[in-house]
């Protein structure tokens, strides 16, 4: 059922076999490299990173990423990650913002892929992350264009069918955000439950915060 809680945890251990998934954090990071892009001295914070596919893309770019996601099991297969690679700028931690938990540090840039069609009131994580990013700081969101809730196959814990970009682009600006654009970030083709290829699209959303 759309809208009830859904167990990450038990999805962890077989994320990362996800050919499409790791076919769409990959597109995502050439998205997001394309468009701000990081660099060096940045700060990044990585919201809802789940097993860390986008977080380790952008890793070799930036200064920090610090890696946040309300599923310890998703975090656990992240921190093998890390130490297997031995990736010493990256920081993971446990937040639920949903249940009150604070976002840990500063930072530069914010990233978060198909992480907000989960997240209930994505109006409260905007201004979460906007209250964490530096004056000037960026933000980069992706996620599905509205999709009938076709996308998963189910949709438990599933809270938007995918979002409409221009009611998105309000939400950034009501959070503080300016020079809001967005573009296609990736096109995928999924069979449902029912046997039926269909097609999605993710946008990659940016904005700048405003003094």
């Amino acid at each position: 059922m759309a809208g009830e809680k859904r167990d990450f945890n038990a999805a962890a251990a077989t994320g990362d076999e996800n050919p499409c998934r790791v076919r769409m954090a990959h597109d995502v990071a050439r998205g997001i490299l394309g468009t701000i892009p990081p660099g060096p001295e940045m700060d990044v914070l990585d919201v809802g990173c789940g097993t860390g596919l986008l977080t380790l893309l952008l890793q070799p770019h930036v200064r920090t990423i610090t890696a946040v996601d309300s599923s310890q099991g998703m975090l656990d297969v992240l921190d093998k990650k890390i130490k297997a690679l031995d990736k010493n700028n990256v920081i993971t931690r446990r937040v639920d913002l949903e249940q009150g938990d604070e976002l840990p540090g500063t930072f530069d840039l914010a990233i978060s892929s198909m992480t907000f069609h989960h997240i209930r009131d994505t109006g409260m994580l905007l201004n979460r992350i906007a209250g964490v990013l530096k004056t000037g700081g960026r933000i980069a969101i992706a996620d599905l264009d509205s999709d009938e809730g076709k996308f998963h196959d189910s949709n438990e814990g599933v809270f938007h069918f995918g979002f409409d970009r221009y009611t998105m682009k309000k939400s950034f600006e009501a959070a503080g955000f300016s020079s809001v654009r967005n573009r296609t970030a990736a096109i995928m083709q999924k069979s449902g439950p029912d046997g039926e290829v269909r097609t999605f699209t993710v946008f990659l959303m940016t904005g700048e915060k405003r003094a």
